[in-house]
């Protein structure tokens, strides 16, 4: 029995031994020898998708008073309280929205018992001024009459004894400098009075101009339309549309938009690992969702140099402008579109699969097949798409290349390159040269024409 149990473990280790060798020589050289691909030769285009949004290029806000609010001293974010329907056609002067008017009417209330304070000062300066002036110069009055009596006593006193024609001289003297003073006192006060009822009054003048500015601006919070055209909502930060019940800002008081429906605009945005194969003036071809069978043409206007995270993503993305050269009326804005950016598109190019590629401080390079053998060959790669990467220099068509690196890379022979072979433009069809060259001429764009 125990024998038995003995021939019977020696044949399964014997069986499995069996196994795992023809897997590590056969079954290996095999996978191996699977994990190559040859050069291909044709149309290579690499191409960025994405999707956006139209816009209009061209448009005119209409919005609330802003610098108004700030000047009243209102900085407190403000409610929609009635706004029309997207989409209306308007005309200039059409109503538009109505904006809350609580914080202003709290203003007005404010500087109008400002103006009632004012006003009730300006009158008590002026009574004041009146009753002490009028004492003042009362004053004067008796001290006039002073003067004149001393010069009659001095007169009557001219046959009297030095000593006291001398005590009349005295007396004259004083009453004239007494009279003086209180002159010069009545003046000053004069001059006083003057300075504090204008002070007052200027005082009382701002608060009225608050309080007029303040009516005036009650009814600009009823908005209405600066020019003929069909509005649309404005986004607020957050990329949600301003509504009825929304806020806005003193600094930033947009309320809605006319847009110029001729020049449109599509704003994509495209993530950090495409973003370096998007370049200004490269054609675009944009679809609606709205019409699958409509295609539009457009070429690229702006590439942000900056990212930025947009609402429920984590990745960096780079804001990108597309001119939309395709004249269509019933474009518009806020449309979703799909878009095929051409970032270049090469005739009669050599490409490999991107898992055949390694790099190191010499540059790019593969491991091909040669004569049975693998060689260390060194490329130049022109552009990338999402599989496969074009080279112009290092290859020729149909040869094998290996796709991962051979188990046993040490002495083998290395290929390298001339570097200064230059990368092939990329092509693009008369027609949508002539396209592109018209469009160019009427915009600041300079589209991308590579040389035929």
């Amino acid at each position: 029995m125990k024998k038995n149990r003995l021939i019977f473990l020696i044949v399964i280790a014997t069986l499995i031994l069996s196994t795992l060798f023809f897997y590590f020589t056969y079954g290996k050289t095999e996978a191996v020898a699977s994990l190559s691909s040859k050069v291909k030769k044709g149309k290579f285009e690499v191409i960025v998708i994405s999707t956006g949004e139209l816009k209009a290029k061209n448009q005119t806000e209409i919005t609330a008073p802003g610098s108004d609010l700030q000047e009243s001293q209102i900085y407190t974010d403000l409610k929609i309280e009635d706004l029309i329907q997207e989409g209306t056609v308007v005309k200039a002067g059409d109503y538009v929205a109505s904006i809350e008017k609580n914080p202003i009417m709290a203003k007005l209330t404010e500087f109008g018992l400002e103006v009632q304070k004012k006003t009730s000062e300006s009158n008590q300066a002026k009574l004041d001024t009146t009753l002490a002036l009028r004492d003042s110069r009362d004053e004067l009055y008796n001290l006039k009459f002073a003067v004149e009596q001393a010069k009659l006593e001095r007169e009557q006193a001219k046959f009297e004894a030095p000593a006291i024609q001398r005590q009349k001289d005295i007396d004259l003297e004083k009453a004239k400098k007494n009279y003086e003073q209180k002159l010069e006192n009545y003046k000053t006060k004069v001059a006083q009075a003057q300075t504090k009822v204008q002070i007052i009054n200027s005082d009382l003048s701002i608060a009225q101009n608050r309080m007029n500015r303040l009516q005036n601006l009650i009814g600009k919070m009823t908005i209405k339309a600066p020019k003929a055209g069909m509005v649309i909502y404005v986004r607020d930060w957050n990329g949600s549309k301003k509504i009825v019940g929304s806020s806005i800002s003193p600094w930033n008081p947009a309320v809605a938009i006319l847009p110029d429906l001729t020049q449109m605009q599509v704003v994509t945005y495209i993530n950090e690992v495409d973003i370096q194969k998007v370049k200004i003036g490269q054609f675009a071809e944009i679809g609606l969702d709205a019409d699958q069978n409509k295609k539009l043409q457009g070429v690229i206007k702006e590439v942000a140099n900056i990212g930025e995270q947009r609402p429920n993503s984590d990745a960096k993305v780079f804001e990108v402008i597309i001119d939309v050269m395709t004249k269509d009326p019933s474009l518009r804005p806020a449309m979703t579109t799909s878009c095929k950016i051409h970032a270049g598109t090469y005739m009669d190019a050599l490409y490999i699969p991107l898992e055949a590629i390694n790099n190191d401080k010499n540059g790019s390079f593969l491991y091909k097949i040669d004569k049975g053998k693998a060689v260390k060959q060194y490329i130049l790669v022109g552009a990338t798409n999402e599989a496969n990467a074009l080279v112009y220099a290092g290859l020729s068509k149909d040869e094998e290349v290996y796709l991962t690196i051979p188990a046993d890379t040490m002495g083998l022979k290395v290929n390298q390159i001339n570097k200064a072979t230059p990368l092939p433009a990329p092509f693009l069809d008369k027609k949508m040269q002539v396209l592109m060259k018209k469009f160019s001429d009427s915009s600041n764009i300079k589209p991308v024409l590579p040389k035929q």
